[in-house]
């Protein structure tokens, strides 16, 4: 019985969750490339991006109609049709605007009469006009380092005419330990999706010696096989053919998670449930992937009412599933996040290792689900 013990990798203590992100926040950030737009969605900007000139050159019409010097038209009115001279150019939306004009009249201002147009409707100066430099200015910075480029984003970077733009993607190999397990393998793919979604690419293995060993990846999380028991073999692995940081970290769930490198690269181990994963990935898979990009975001939060209290252990990060219940959340679970839990939450909300908890009508900040 003690040699089987004795072979058992052992947790000595919880290493504080501060810590454990104060190491993640140690690591350097990928080397940056450039890619085209189109392939950078999600992706976090490796530099400013900043308008090489203005756009567009020249004014160009913002609708169909009638390109018209505006003063041409200012005494035109319903009871003195207004005849211009040289008759006026029909333009249509996004086209040049003609020399000499300056707004373009809808195509309902004017009526044809005896082979002439005569305008009813005065226009204004630079009405339905886009000038010069009206979409983009020259040297203006569109995006600042460290943002992540949403669809909206990557579409203005196109329409503006940028062939490039620098990235840091970082790739990450998830490591599922046991390919066949019921609750490992929806783990690993829902990890493998809320990586791809924060902007990194993502690949699966089920060797994790072979995973530790590969080369051509940034960082390794590794599903499965963190705690106690007599299959539980992760941690030693790592120790093995890399460094263990840390084995057990304060954060609920998640306790018998650890952290260390691997060949120059980080590796997260988590525990194998979907509630371990996911609190994991919350709290520090997110960490590291943001470094490794180099991320500046700003982190979406909401704030909240709670509906009824949350009580937790001090020194232990506590993550807590919410669920909107009218004008308030409603705490679903703690501790173990049953399968149930996570399919009502909302949100969900991190209580601080320093912080028993709070009670019922306290405000906190609710956060998405990956």
């Amino acid at each position: 019985m003690n040699a089987e013990r004795a072979s058992c990798q052992r947790i000595g203590r919880l290493t504080p969750l501060a810590d454990v992100l104060a190491a993640i926040a140690r690591i350097e950030p990928v080397a940056p490339r450039e890619v085209a737009p189109a392939a950078a969605a999600a992706c976090v900007l490796a530099a400013d991006v900043n308008a090489p000139e203005s756009r567009p050159a020249a004014p160009l019409a913002l609708r169909d109609g009638w390109a018209v010097d505006a003063d041409a038209t200012r005494d035109a009115g319903p009871y003195a049709p207004l005849t211009l001279q040289p008759p006026p150019q029909r333009v249509d939306a996004f086209a040049a605007l003609p020399s000499g004009t300056d707004a373009v009249a809808p195509l309902d201002a004017a009526s044809a009469l005896g082979g002439m147009m005569q305008f009813m409707t005065p226009a204004a100066p630079g009405e339905a006009v886009l000038p010069s430099g009206g979409d983009i200015e020259a040297n203006a910075v569109l995006y600042r380092e460290g943002a992540r480029l949403r669809a909206s984003d990557v579409a203005v970077l196109s329409a503006a005419g940028f062939a490039a733009v620098g990235i840091r993607q970082p790739s990450i190999l998830i490591v599922n330990t046991r390919r066949d397990d019921a609750l490992l393998g929806p783990a690993a793919t829902m990890l493998a999706r809320a990586v791809t979604a924060a902007g990194a690419t993502c690949d699966i293995t089920n060797d994790l010696d072979a995973g530790l060993d590969r080369n051509h990846t940034d960082a390794i999380i590794v599903i499965g096989g963190t705690g106690e028991g007599r299959n539980d073999r992760s941690v030693m692995t790592l120790s093995r053919v890399g460094t263990v940081a840390c084995h057990g970290i304060g954060l609920a769930p998640g306790d018998t998670a650890a952290f260390g490198m691997a060949n120059g690269k980080p590796v997260l181990l988590m525990p194998g449930r979907i509630d371990a994963v996911l609190a994991c990935w919350l709290v520090l898979g997110r960490a590291l992937l943001d470094r490794l990009s180099g991320a500046r975001d700003i982190e979406i939060v909401s704030k909240a009412t709670l509906a009824r209290k949350v009580t937790s252990s001090i020194g232990i990060a506590e993550v807590i599933p919410l669920r909107r219940a009218g004008e308030q959340v409603e705490p679903l679970a703690s501790g173990y996040l049953s399968l149930q839990s996570l399919a009502r939450a909302d949100g969900w909300m991190l209580v601080p290792a320093e912080c028993e908890g709070y009670p019922a009508g306290a405000e906190i900040e609710m956060r998405p689900l990956p």
